[in-house]
């Protein structure tokens, strides 16, 4: 079992490599858009993201859980990734960080 200080540690080694996901339409990546709705690490290894999308239907979905998949399976001691689709609370503009207001020219 995982202490307190090691599992932070591990989600942030976690967001920071989901950092790296740039979305290939925005240009921006997942964290500072706000797509990133939870993350977690059972005691099998295996990382759960939730996920949701700016649209609903985004042609670009699979395209974006492989990417999820492969930054997060490059972290040590991670067996596994899921990425589970949410749609609640719905995704709004206004989630956005303020760098990626300022990448997308959103003010």
């Amino acid at each position: 079992m995982r202490t307190a200080t090691e599992n932070l540690k591990n989600r942030m080694v976690q967001v920071q490599a989901l950092s790296e996901v740039i979305d290939p339409e925005l240009k921006c990546d997942i964290i500072n858009l706000a797509l990133v709705y939870g993350l977690s690490m059972d005691d099998h290894h295996c990382v759960t993201v939730r996920l949701t999308l700016t649209t609903m239907g985004c042609p670009l979905t699979e395209v974006l859980e492989t990417m999820i998949e492969r930054a997060i399976m490059n972290l040590v001691e991670v067996e596994k990734v899921v990425v589970e689709l949410v749609w609640s609370p719905a995704w709004n503009k206004n989630m956005m960080s303020d760098y990626a207001k300022l990448v997308l020219g959103v003010y």
